[in-house]
C-alpha cells in the first residue's frame, strides 16, 4: 500500500458495480476490505467472487446488517466506506440497509469519506420524475439527507448509463446485445445520454476517494466522447457491422401506454429509460458548484469509447 492512501471498505463487493470498485481499489494500491455478509447464505457464485478478491490481496471482514455492532467494528478498521448494494427496486429493503450503514458510520466516528450506493442518474436533478420510477430517486435523496444530517463527509457518484446495460442494447429496454437486423428508436432518437464503461466507473470512483476536490460534492462521470444520442450509438454499431439496421420508432405516448402493462419493478426501470431517452435528463443541466466532472479531474484515465466497447459484441 502506498503512503497516504485510504483503507477502503466496500459493501456489496460481489455485485455488478461493486466488483469493479474492488478491482480498481486493488489496482490503485489501496488496502481493500470487503464486507462478507452472512446473508449471502449458500450463494456460491458470490462467495467465489469474494474468495478470488481475497486471493488478490483484499481482506474479507465479516459483518451483517442485522448486527449493528459488527458493522461498527468493520467500519472502525478503515478510512473510507463505499456502498454498492443494488436497489433492484425493492424500496424498503435497500433504503433500510443504507440507513443502517449510516448509523454505524456515525457511531464509529472515524470515516473520512462515505460513498453511498448511487452510480446512476443524479437524484437531485430528478425532483419531477414520474411515478413509479421516482421511487429510486426519492430513496437516494432520503439516504443523502441522513448522511448530511449525521455530518458524515461524502462523495456522491453519478455514473449515468452503464454501457453494458444501456449501450450494448442500443438503448432499448430489455435488450443487452446489439441486434444486427433492427432497432426501435425511442422518440426521435436524438436525446443525448452518457455511456460509461463499468470498469471506468470503478477507476474514477476510487480516484475520487482521497481527492479534496470531490469532498462533499457529486462526481459526475461525463466522458466527452461518450455523450451520445441513441442514433449516435446505432451509427457506431452500423459502422462496426458494415450494414444499416431497419428502424422503427415508438412515441413517448406509446412508450408510456406500453409500460402500464408491466409489473412494478419493470415500470420503475422503464421510467428511467423514459427520462433518459425522451427527456434527455442526463444532459439537460450544467454541473454547478456542488459537482465536479470526472474526466476533467482525471485526464490521465484513458476511458473506453463506445466504438471500442461495442467491438466485444462483433
Amino acid at each position: 500500500m502506498e503512503m497516504g492512501k485510504s483503507r477502503v471498505l466496500i459493501v456489496g463487493g460481489s455485485g455488478y458495480i461493486g466488483r469493479r470498485i474492488v478491482k480498481a481499489s486493488l489496482a490503485q494500491g489501496h488496502e481493500t476490505y470487503i464486507l462478507y455478509r452472512r446473508e449471502i447464505g449458500v450463494d456460491i457464485e458470490k462467495l467465489q467472487i469474494l474468495l478470488s478478491f481475497k486471493a488478490q490481496g483484499a481482506r474479507l471482514i465479516e459483518g451483517s446488517f442485522s448486527d449493528h455492532r459488527s458493522l461498527v467494528n468493520a467500519i472502525k478498521q478503515v478510512d473510507v466506506v463505499i456502498c454498492t448494494i443494488s436497489g433492484v427496486h425493492i424500496r424498503s429493503h435497500h433504503i433500510l440497509l443504507q440507513l443502517k450503514l449510516v448509523e454505524a458510520i456515525k457511531e464509529a466516528g472515524n470515516i473520512k469519506r462515505f460513498l453511498p450506493s448511487e452510480f446512476g442518474t443524479d437524484p437531485a436533478q430528478m425532483a419531477n420524475a414520474m411515478e413509479p420510477g421516482r421511487v429510486t430517486f426519492d430513496d437516494k435523496m432520503t439516504v443523502r439527507k441522513a448522511i448530511e444530517d449525521a455530518k458524515i463527509p461524502f462523495t456522491y457518484v453519478s455514473a449515468n448509463c452503464f454501457a453494458g446495460y444501456f449501450g450494448a442494447g442500443l438503448c432499448q429496454p430489455g435488450s443487452i446485445v446489439p441486434s444486427r437486423e433492427s432497432v426501435c428508436l425511442l422518440g426521435d432518437g436524438n436525446a443525448k445520454a452518457i455511456f460509461v464503461d463499468e470498469d471506468d466507473i470503478g477507476t474514477y470512483t476510487i480516484k475520487a476517494i482521497d481527492d479534496p476536490r470531490t469532498l462533499n460534492k457529486t462526481l459526475y462521470l461525463r466522458p466527452l466522447e461518450n455523450i451520445l444520442s441513441q442514433r449516435d450509438v446505432i451509427r457506431i454499431w452500423e459502422k462496426l457491422i458494415g450494414k444499416e439496421l431497419e428502424k422503427s420508432t415508438i412515441s413517448a405516448e406509446e412508450f408510456l401506454t406500453m409500460m402500464k402493462g408491466q409489473d412494478y419493478a419493470q415500470q420503475v426501470g422503464l421510467i428511467h429509460y423514459y427520462h433518459v431517452c425522451y427527456d434527455g435528463c442526463l444532459t439537460n443541466f450544467e454541473i454547478g458548484d456542488e459537482g465536479e466532472e470526472a474526466s476533467k479531474l482525471y485526464p490521465e484515465v484513458n476511458y473506453t469509447r463506445m466504438d471500442e466497447y461495442l467491438k466485444r459484441y462483433l
